[in-house]
């Protein structure tokens, strides 16, 4: 049976928020079968439980941010990317801040978190949402066109295109295809860090955002190059991270997916969006699980490798 995974033992992590610059005390722990990830607002006066699924989604305004009640969590993508990179499925994750901490701006830290507590695998079985037909959402005509679509697949693979007209990034690669059935996530994808343009970060700081933002955890860029002295992690690091996202908005929807995911210009919300129109067609899903693993697609039974 591919079962469904947890962590072994707790992890702990201290950073600052990228919006809010607010310190945060982050600690995962082992979830039981079927619990799903919840983040745990441990610093209210009653703590607050917030599972993560599409629905909960309120706010993909810079980066993706669930709710309930009054109590939220933002930017939460780069954590859910690393969990979905290395196949957990159940996971509490403590927090005493409204906001993620950014860490070095890439999911890599998250994954030496989780990879250092140990992955535990469970006796129950991995349900994966299978995707039996297309489903797409598209916005905008011509220049402004943006689409994100998820296709039938025996696996998990990921097609990104970007399209920016500045000189550091139309000199790297701006489309990438990734399969996370290679067992190469944390080498390939987990790495490229989250990026902005000086003018913008001025910008954002004006109305109280991108405070924690800075060289250590962000590629940053001026009108012509960028300006982190040690340069890019991948030559197409900017695509990668807008991959790296989209695995984390994605797992927003509770399980893996089977499903061949593209897009053109997306972001948190169109990829929410995308989740949304796969839920509200019931015919175009199924949940499915593995009694034997070889029947499952090529490098899912595995756990996933170390760096």
């Amino acid at each position: 049976m591919l079962a469904q995974r947890t962590l072994k033992s707790l992890s702990k992590a201290v950073g600052v928020g990228m919006h809010s610059g607010q310190r945060v005390e982050l600690t995962l722990r082992p979830a039981p079968p079927d619990t799903g990830v919840v983040f745990r607002r441990v610093d209210l006066p009653e703590p607050v439980d917030i599972p993560v699924n599409a629905e909960a989604v309120t706010d993909t305004r810079m980066a993706s941010t669930i709710s309930k009640g009054g109590a939220k969590v933002a930017t939460i993508e780069h954590l859910m990317s690393a969990v979905a990179g290395l196949g957990l499925d159940n996971l509490y994750v403590d927090i005493t801040a409204e906001e993620v901490p950014i860490l070095d701006g890439s999911s890599a830290s998250f994954v030496y978190l989780l990879q250092s507590a140990g992955i535990a695998v469970q006796a129950a079985p991995k349900r994966f949402i299978r995707i039996k037909k297309a489903v797409e959402v598209r916005e905008g005509e011509g220049r402004n066109l943006k689409w994100a679509r998820l296709d039938p697949y025996h696996g998990y693979k990921l097609a990104f295109e970007i399209e920016f007209d500045h000189p550091a990034v139309t000199s790297t690669g701006q489309r990438v295809e990734f399969d996370m059935g290679s067992g190469r996530y944390a080498r390939e994808i987990a790495r490229a860090r989250t990026f902005g343009f000086t003018r913008d970060v001025e910008m954002m700081r004006s109305h109280g955002l991108a405070l924690g933002g800075g060289l250590d955890n962000a590629i940053v860029m001026d009108d012509v190059k960028v300006l982190n002295a040690d340069g890019l992690r991948y030559q197409d690091e900017f695509v990668k991270h807008k991959i790296l996202d989209a695995i984390g908005d994605l797992y927003v929807i509770g399980k893996p997916l089977l499903a061949a995911y593209s897009a053109f210009r997306s972001g948190h919300a169109m990829n929410n969006q995308l989740l949304r129109a796969l839920l509200a067609q019931p015919d175009a899903y199924d949940i499915v699980t593995f009694q034997q693993d070889r029947e499952a697609p090529k490098g899912f039974a595995q756990l996933a490798p170390a760096w």
